[in-house]
């Protein structure tokens, strides 16, 4: 699934809940669970981001020059925004301290924390929302 992730970045909704289909499926195979199983949990046992988070992991490259990178602005919604020049949102979506770490080791390890985190906090507050 990351094998060239990178390509996958601006692709559309639809294409994108595709490819996490074909994820949640590969997870229930390895728990052997039934499709009506909710899967946010199996997700979280496996420590597998969900695959828009798994494309900014792939897209957000360590650069030490500089704490921003430039995003050129594009005229075409489909095809300029999916040029990896303009990926450079990724980066600068970071917090500081994940794009301040001192080797890349420690980068990779704030960076999966951070889009973990984003990827799974939001389900779960709903979720104890909706037991309240």
């Amino acid at each position: 699934m990351d094998y060239c992730n990178s390509v996958l970045s601006g692709i559309s909704g639809q294409l994108l809940q595709r490819l996490q289909s074909v994820f949640n499926a590969a997870a229930r195979l390895v728990f052997s669970t039934r499709k009506s199983e909710h899967i946010i949990p199996l997700l979280r046992e496996l420590h597998w981001l969900k695959v828009p988070e798994r494309i900014q992991f792939r897209l957000c490259l360590r650069s030490a020059s500089t704490s921003t990178l430039v995003a050129p602005s594009t005229r075409r919604t489909m095809l300029g925004d999916r040029a990896f020049s303009v990926a450079a949102g990724a980066w600068n979506a970071l917090p500081p301290s994940v794009r301040s770490a001192p080797s890349l080791l420690q980068f990779r390890r704030d960076l999966m924390t951070s889009l973990f985190q984003s990827s799974y906090t939001l389900h779960y507050s709903v979720q104890l929302c909706d037991r309240l």
